[in-house]
């Protein structure tokens, strides 16, 4: 009786962990495709004018890019297209993955975000993006952030 008891608890903390609604208030399944640039990084011609684009882990960025397969790949191709606000060079970790939502485009059905922390010489205070791979979107760089200039 224990074990089963102890499994249906389980069983129901799963399934609690991954809403039946997404979160999400930025997905545009119509946005256009990304497409890549010479430099391999996406080719991005809008600036957010929202304060909570890619900030806010309801506004992630949403990077989704022909598969999920390799999401560390689409995520650099992102970041490696952005600069500091007057143009310095960023560097990026991942610092964890957070924040689960229903998704299509997985085959456990649900997605994560990844959480990303950019800094740059001469910043007080590094920042967090909240990115996602599954999920379309028009692509901007968010605010406080600029273009790597080629």
């Amino acid at each position: 009786m224990k074990k089963i008891t102890l499994f249906i608890i389980l069983l129901i903390t799963a399934t609690s962990c991954v809403s039946t609604k997404s979160t999400l208030k930025n997905v545009d399944d119509n946005a256009p495709d990304l497409v890549l640039n010479k430099n391999n990084t996406f080719t991005i011609t809008l600036f957010s004018s929202d304060k909570k684009y890619g900030y806010d882990p309801d506004y992630p960025v949403n990077i989704f890019y022909q598969n999920t397969r390799n999401e560390a790949l689409n995520e650099s191709r992102f970041l490696n297209a952005l600069a500091g606000p007057n143009g310095e060079k960023i560097t990026f970790t991942r610092l964890e993955t957070c924040c689960p939502f229903p998704t299509k485009r997985s085959d456990m059905g649900a997605g994560f975000l990844n959480v990303y922390e950019l800094k740059w010489e001469g910043q007080k205070k590094p920042i967090k993006l909240y990115l996602n791979v599954y999920e379309k979107g028009i692509l901007m760089v968010p605010m406080g952030l600029s273009l790597k200039k080629e």
